[in-house]
């Protein structure tokens, strides 16, 4: 078999089907000299005459009438199966693995879910929120989401949002006993909802303002793993809690929370989703890839309206 591809095959199985070299050739896309060379050096290497030949006909020999019966069946499952997988470019369809941290989950991604699965019915979604910087490759992951600061070099990145920002935010109720920090240092006099990451760091909170810098490491009355006891806390008046803006944004505009040092809290760049570089990805992620700038699109759109009518 090792003496064998499929091209030989196909030449063989289109020679017997049409019963004439020409059109064989036409069909195949070669010339008449070459496919005849090809079916020539096949039954060489089978060491058998698998068709007789004259000018005007073509007929197959029993070893020739062997080998179609057994071939021709195959040949059309090949092609059926190619023509399936070729299929996959038109209908993206199958698992799609993405790997993002819990904000960019909550706060980018969610929203795209279902929208995106009601665009495309055959693709399954699995997103896991990991706060850790893995190898997408190595876990078997499509993609991953991170801020830029930590995306590889070797990697195609696209933006997925908006620049964020963080927010230090406490209770009206909090504010009103224990007041307001004027600057970043002021925080080590309050009771602060610290976050601890899955690797065991509590991270200092950073300040930036007129090009400066701050970084301090506030006392934590709570440490919060969970996002949705560190939510509850800020509004029970636990203390001043740093997050990302987009958490806290209703609680701001409800007047239920008070946010503090905004001036020392500048936007960033929002997530970036990041894949390996390679020449065809799989259809899902260059489904979802395609699916995200569109609603990049439409997000923009919407800001600019929104400006203009409140303008």
């Amino acid at each position: 078999m090792q003496d064998f591809d499929l091209r030989d095959l196909k030449a063989f199985v289109a020679v017997a089907r049409t019963q004439n070299f020409r059109r064989a050739a036409l069909e195949s896309r070669v010339s008449v000299s070459s496919l005849s060379q090809r079916l020539r050096d096949m039954e060489e290497r089978l060491g058998v005459r698998l068709m007789n030949r004259t000018t005007r006909s073509v007929a197959l020999t029993e070893a020739g009438e062997l080998l179609l019966a057994r071939v021709g069946p195959a040949m059309r499952d090949v092609g059926a199966a190619l023509d399936q997988v070729r299929g996959l470019r038109d209908v993206p369809s199958g698992r799609l693995r993405i790997n993002a941290p819990p904000p960019a989950v909550d706060l980018v991604l969610a929203p795209m879910v279902a929208p995106f699965l009601a665009k495309y019915p055959q693709v399954d979604l699995e997103i896991v929120a990991e706060t850790a910087f893995i190898d997408i490759v190595a876990e078997g992951f499509d993609a991953g989401v991170r801020y830029g600061e930590h995306l590889a070099q070797d990697m195609i990145a696209v933006s997925l949002g908006p620049p964020q920002r963080y927010a230090i935010v406490a209770s009206r109720d909090y504010v009103a006993r224990h007041g307001q920090p004027k600057q970043p240092k002021d925080l080590l006099d309050h009771a602060c909802i610290r976050t601890r990451f899955g690797s065991g760091a509590m991270l200092d909170w950073e300040f930036e303002k007129a090009g400066r810098v701050v970084k301090v490491s506030p006392p934590a009355k709570l440490i919060a793993t969970y996002l949705g006891l560190a939510l509850r806390a800020v509004h029970d008046g636990v203390g001043y809690w740093a997050t990302f803006e987009g958490y806290v944004r209703y609680g701001i505009k409800s007047g239920a929370l008070v946010s503090v040092l905004d001036d020392w809290c500048p936007p960033f760049p929002g997530p970036f989703l990041y894949y390996p570089s390679r020449r065809q990805p799989p259809p899902a992620l260059a489904a979802f890839v395609a699916f995200v700038a569109e609603w990049r699109k439409r997000e923009r759109r919407r800001s600019k309206d929104s400006s203009s009518s409140r303008a």
